[in-house]
């Protein structure tokens, strides 16, 4: 019988994902989390979620932004008018597994409360500028919190 808790071994990445994601999943497991080229020196993670239709594992790099004992990550699909994939299925299923740097653990993703959305937003526009260009005025970008259960 399968272990309902154990985690997926490291799935591959969404369909679709594309080869830029693709390298970057493979330079994080290699290099223990950290990675070079654009996104060298930002905090980023692994986010491992079940695709809502097909229920396979599906894992996108994503940075986040720490916020007390949970992280908290970006639906911003790179200012698209569009909500990402990875979003669209964890809204589907919340549970979630999280990598960042050599740690991996199971964990729950929930919206983030709309009274902290805007201050999280200034703070992550603070730490990494070039989100300020993500916002659009087509739809509200989703956060998302992750919390280790």
């Amino acid at each position: 019988m399968t272990n309902p808790t154990a985690l997926p071994r490291h799935p591959e990445p969404a369909d679709g994902a594309g080869e830029f994601n693709r390298d970057v999943i493979a330079e994080f497991r290699a290099r223990e989390g950290a990675v070079g080229g654009d996104l060298a020196g930002m905090p980023l993670l692994l986010l491992t979620v079940a695709g809502a239709r097909s229920g396979e594992p599906r894992t996108t790099p994503l940075v986040y932004l720490p916020d007390g004992d949970r992280l908290v990550v970006f639906a911003s699909n790179g200012g698209s008018e569009k909500d990402p994939v990875w979003y669209r299925n964890l809204v589907a299923r919340s549970e979630v597994t999280v990598e960042v740097g050599t740690d991996r653990y199971p964990a729950l993703a929930a919206p983030v409360d709309p009274a902290e959305h805007d201050a999280l937003w200034a703070r992550q526009i603070a730490a990494q500028p070039q989100f300020a260009g993500y916002r659009t005025a087509a739809r509200t970008v989703p956060l998302v919190a992750l919390t280790r259960v």
